[in-house]
């Protein structure tokens, strides 16, 4: 059976959560953490991904790739792309019409789509799950930015299948957020639903979902996001303003050294969490550049003068949102703030005053995305029974289907209105004479992010036939705008007229009446046609071709753990043996044997530091069966005599047993022939020596 798994995709870390039968539970990685770091990195042998890709970062920065939400599906021709390079450490590409990083990876440069590095990260999630759960993970709900358009939403779920997973829903971060919190809020309205504004200022990304909710249902009214604006965005300013201060302080220019600035923004972002909770704190950090130690401080009030240009944009989301949904701030029953940017006073005393009222904390700021993506997963498992909850999203953009004229008088329809409720299917009814093509495209690309392109997909149908007499053929399309956000056409086909006899109803009709029936014309399915699709979504040619990559990434990713681990064993079992054959094995080895098994260990180890400190793992397996052929030899003569001695020590405390036994039984036997009070001997052999009070 499958774990549902809830992925909360962070731009800086990102949250594991699982459904299982006793409720959701947050999975903890490798070191315990409750939240992953959202990185890859690529080194000489291996991927570091995750934690140990935090770890290596500082030593590694040029193959190193992190934001990696950011740049999945990104456009090169966006303004974005320029502004993501200034956070990226690992160079940016184009390959394949989409954005890429560059590194050095086994030896050689080579470049990973942001699809491909996305599947990275997803397969360490994976891995990571498998192991703590001890469970077959295959479904997988990923929560993703509420500004993804739909090439982004494609990646995203392709991303999932070359990481071994399926797709169960893509679905938005601050929905899932709401869908957990209507599901567990145990006191929601029955009848008449609460309007509830959610608030989530992550890494890189604040958004605003105004949501109907009550009792076992939920409805996104309307969104809104600012895509710049973030936690990186609080740590950039506090980085620019002390490179400007060492400039002059201390005549370095970090600026010019990509390990400096990493190192004085990883400080910044800790600066910024201290500053969160107290006024002031100082800011130290040991050889910056050219053996540079640097120290200053900062104050909250400092802090909140840095970042004054951001906060001064903090109500437009929220007005948006609200025009979105047709409500007003006064309207707004409770305002909940999850991600970890709300933790920053100043943006919450903000957030407060554009509502007009207190900030709500009933989710987990951190968590609550992830649990939410996890019980939305449960909802689609086969085996996992729920609690029945009915959650409808809205779309930020509208879209319209086109296609040629023929005897139509117009050429295209706005199908899925903005802002209009998802999931979603229409029927399109169109009069052709041959096959054709229908193409849908955003209505107003003027409301997309800058670069974005309008067109969403292509499809193509066959086997159109025009009945006998007819001058055109009645083609019916079933157009879905499904639970993950993707635009569909589920179905297509043919239908006729046709003369049927359908029963005519008479409630004056008496028993034994025979039934009437009149001839009507209906129209009926004739044949299915066959529907060809050109979008985002990757070929199968090109996803398998992925797919083989990682595969094979993982094995050699697996294969170098496997072989660090033997390295490792062989290392520790010279230090133990060697120290042992002085100590515990030394009566149970021959002067010829700790000779000969010294002179080995010696060598071994001359070898381990020297030509096999980068060997290979059945080298280093046949090292350490060398070494215990022998040692394993000692070692038995150690344990059978240990056994021997504990066997001896258990008859000697059975025959005390016995003599003690013996000895209290003829006590026994003494006292009632000389008629004093018995004592009392228990089942066991025991003297009871409880007495009867008076």
């Amino acid at each position: 059976m499958s774990i549902p798994l809830g992925v909360d995709l962070g731009n800086n870390n990102s949250v594991i959560a699982v459904a299982r039968n006793r409720g959701i539970d947050i999975v903890v990685n490798e070191v315990s953490n409750r939240s992953t770091p959202s990185i890859v990195g690529f080194g000489v042998k291996n991927r570091s991904i995750g934690e140990t890709g935090k770890n290596q970062q500082n030593s590694n920065l040029k193959n190193t790739v992190e934001n990696l939400k950011r740049i999945l599906a990104l456009d090169p021709a966006s303004p974005d792309y320029d502004v993501e390079k200034r956070y990226f450490t690992s160079p940016l590409v184009v390959k394949d019409g989409q954005v890429a990083s560059q590194v050095r990876f086994l030896g050689k440069q080579d470049e990973f789509t942001s699809t491909q590095l996305v599947a990275m990260y997803l397969s360490k999630i994976k891995e990571t799950t498998a192991k703590e759960t001890k469970g077959k993970i295959t479904d997988i709900c990923l929560a993703v930015p509420v500004w993804y358009t739909e090439q982004q939403r494609r990646a995203a779920a392709d991303a999932c299948r070359i990481a071994g997973l399926n797709p169960v829903r893509i679905v938005n971060e601050v929905t899932a957020a709401a869908v957990g919190y209507g599901v567990f809020k145990t006191d929601l309205p029955v009848e008449e639903p609460k309007k509830v504004a959610f608030v989530d200022i992550g890494h890189s990304t604040y958004t605003v979902s105004i949501v109907s909710i009550k009792k076992g249902e939920l409805k996104v009214l309307g969104s809104a996001s600012d895509k710049h604006f973030g936690g990186r965005d609080f740590d950039r300013a506090i980085t620019e303003h002390f490179a400007d201060e060492f400039k002059s302080k201390y005549k370095i220019d970090i600026r010019e050294n990509l390990k400096a600035y990493s190192r004085i923004s990883a400080a910044a972002e800790k600066l910024k969490k201290v500053l969160s909770a107290n006024t002031s704190a100082p800011f130290n950090v040991e050889s910056v550049m050219n053996d540079v130690d640097v120290s200053s401080s900062m104050s909250r009030e400092e802090l909140e003068e840095l970042v004054e240009p951001l906060l001064q944009r903090v109500h437009v989301p929220v007005e948006q949102a609200l025009a979105a949904a047709g409500l007003t701030a006064e309207e707004i029953d409770t305002v909940e703030i999850i991600g970890g940017c709300t933790r920053v006073p100043s943006l919450k005393e903000r957030l407060s005053k554009v509502f007009g009222k207190p900030l709500s904390t009933t989710l987990n700021q951190d968590e609550a995305i992830a649990k939410g993506a996890a019980f939305i997963c449960a909802m689609h498992s086969p085996t996992l029974r729920v609690r029945p909850f009915k959650f409808e999203d809205c779309n930020p953009y509208s879209v319209t289907y086109y296609w040629q004229k023929d005897a139509e008088e117009t050429d295209h329809l706005e199908v899925f209105p903005k802002g209009g409720l998802y999931p979603a299917t229409k029927m399109i009814t169109l009069y052709r004479t041959k096959d054709f093509e229908v193409e849908a495209r955003y209505t107003n690309p003027t409301e997309l992010p800058e670069g974005t392109s309008p067109f969403i997909a292509k499809w193509k149908f066959t086997g159109v036939e025009v009945p006998a007499g007819e001058d055109s053929a009645v083609c019916k399309l079933k157009i879905r705008n499904d639970p993950s956000g993707f635009f569909t056409v589920e179905s297509a086909y043919v239908v006729e007229e046709k003369e049927v006899e359908e029963l005519v109803e008479n409630p004056d009709a008496k028993e034994g009446d025979e039934p009437e029936y009149q001839k009507v014309k209906k129209l009926v399915k004739k044949n299915d046609l066959e529907i060809s699709v050109e979008g985002y979504a990757l070929s199968s040619k090109v996803l398998n071709e992925f797919v083989e990559k990682e595969t094979a990434m993982i094995m050699e990713d697996k294969l170098v753990a496997d072989t660090e681990d033997r390295k490792n064993a062989l290392e520790e079992y010279i230090y133990e043996l060697r120290g042992k054959l002085e100590d515990q094995y030394k009566d149970f080895a021959s002067p010829e044997e700790k000779e000969k098994l010294t002179a080995m260990l010696a060598k071994t180890e001359d070898w381990l530091y020297d030509d096999g400190y980068d060997s290979t793992k059945g080298k280093y397996v046949a090292k350490y069966e060398e070494l215990a052929s022998i040692g394993n030899l000692i070692r038995g003569r150690y344990l059978a005599k240990e056994q021997e001695r504990k066997d001896s020590l258990m008859s000697k405390q059975e025959a005390k047993k016995t003599a003690e036994l013996a000895e209290k039984l003829a006590a026994d036997r003494v006292a009632r022939e000389n008629g004093t009070e018995e004592p009392k001997v228990d089942a066991e052999g025991d003297i009871d020596m409880t007495e009867e009070l008076d």
